[in-house]
């Protein structure tokens, strides 16, 4: 038995021997020390999340992501091996028949189906096209089959049935299986298509300046009910939320490593930033602000720290107010922009509030040499903020809608407007 993965990813005992340096094939197990809710009331859950680096040598700066090894839910796992009648805990080993290939395994082996299936297999997102054409061959109902193939197909009608039963509907492979009563697959040939569970990453929310020995955290619950009225729930985020602090007298740990990035505060402290974060985008800049108040606290010569945040309404999802209030108090921000969106009849968003500072903007970014940040969701919000950029280089700058695309432009290629953002 002790030559059994249980859950470790380059090496066996990796997790009860520690050694730096610590990556993606060697992640820290990096213990839990703080856990909270940061939103007042609303049915979301907004979590700030701190771990402890202590001795193990990680090195990080503001802006890096770090990434967690997450598992996946343990019912989950459970009805997987119910629905297949498996004994979830044989030990097996996948091996690799191709010759050719530097992969072994598809995963550490020897190990056992719940491990795999907990620690190492993506159960979750819908199955891509290919493991459904996979395992079409056993289905034992001809219609199964047939619409299984049919989904992988390139045909318009296939293309279709995809989207609305698989996309659409959010079926992951064990609502497939519980849907699809005739589809009894092996599980060894699921366990070889199904593609592995990723590390997610996360923008650290603090400044190892101020606090070398943790890492904060700030998260979203994902939490939504299907069209077949199934509760999906995001992997990383539940059970980020379950990572109590002392479980029953044990320490909490979240195998961890760092990302580096591109998202940096400007070399000269002198120069004036611009921070747009609304909802959890507001994490960077969190680090962001407490290396700018301890940069000033060295007697460095600090430029205008601007910040907008955003969120629905101010008693609910005002992520870190104190924090961000006293800081504006002893003048670490320069001014602090908040939009609530629901707070009234007209929805206002951090674009508004930008539009509404344009001629403070244009002076920080024109004559001042400010650098702008923006963290958040890349599908709405990221476009509409750099939209409102673009307007307030047209109108102050005299330019035309081209002139100020490229103004913005020439600004990244500069590194002086960065982007943190996902979808």
């Amino acid at each position: 038995m002790n030559k059994v993965y249980t859950g470790e990813f380059g090496c066996l005992k990796s997790f009860e021997t520690q050694k730096p340096p610590f990556d993606a094939k060697n992640p820290f197990l990096a213990p839990v020390i703080v856990n909270r809710k940061l939103n007042k009331a609303g049915n979301r859950h907004l979590m700030h999340l701190e771990v402890d680096i202590t001795g193990s040598k990680i090195r990080y700066e503001s802006g890096d992501h770090v990434a967690v090894y997450p598992t996946n839910d343990t019912a989950i796992v459970n009805k997987l091996g119910q629905i297949l009648g498996v004994d979830l805990d044989t030990v097996i080993s996948l091996n690799n028949l191709d010759e050719e290939s530097n992969k072994k395994h598809p995963f550490p082996c020897p190990t056992t189906y719940r491990t795999a299936l907990t620690h190492y297999l993506d159960i979750i997102h819908p199955p891509r096209t290919n493991v459904l054409y996979e395992l079409a061959q056993y289905a034992t109902d001809p219609k199964d089959q047939e619409n299984m193939r049919k989904m992988a197909s390139s045909a318009p009608e296939g293309k279709a049935l995809y989207q609305s039963f698989v996309l659409e509907d959010n079926r992951n492979i064990l609502a497939i299986l519980e849907d699809l009563p005739s589809l009894r697959p092996p599980i060894d040939h699921l366990c070889e298509l199904m593609p592995r569970l990723q590390a997610r990453y996360y923008s650290i929310a603090s400044s190892s300046k101020v606090h070398p020995n943790s890492i904060h955290i700030c998260a979203v619950l994902v939490e939504y009910t299907t069209k077949t009225g199934r509760l999906t729930k995001g992997v990383a985020t539940t059970w980020l939320k379950n990572k109590l602090v002392a479980d029953n007298g044990h320490k909490s740990t979240v195998p961890m490593y760092i990302r580096k990035s591109q998202f940096r505060l400007p070399f000269k402290a002198s120069n004036p930033v611009i921070m747009v974060g609304p909802g959890t985008g507001i994490a960077p800049f969190m680090g962001f602000i407490q290396e700018r108040g301890w940069l000033k606290e060295q007697g460095k010569e600090v430029g205008e720290t601007v910040l907008y945040f955003g969120c629905r309404h101010k008693n609910e999802d005002y992520l870190y107010q104190e924090d961000l209030e006293e800081a504006e108090k002893t003048g670490v921000i320069t001014k602090l922009n908040v939009a609530f969106s629901r707070d009234q009849e007209q929805k206002v968003y951090v674009q508004h509030l930008l539009r509404t500072n344009k001629e403070d903007l244009w002076r920080q970014i024109h004559t001042d040499n400010a650098h702008i940040y923006i963290c958040g969701d890349a599908r709405n919000m990221a476009r509409d903020v750099q939209t409102a950029f673009y307007e307030i280089a047209e109108e102050l700058g005299g330019m035309t809608r081209t002139q100020a695309t490229d103004y913005i432009k020439k600004l990244m290629t500069k590194g002086r407007y960065s982007q943190d953002v996902w979808s």
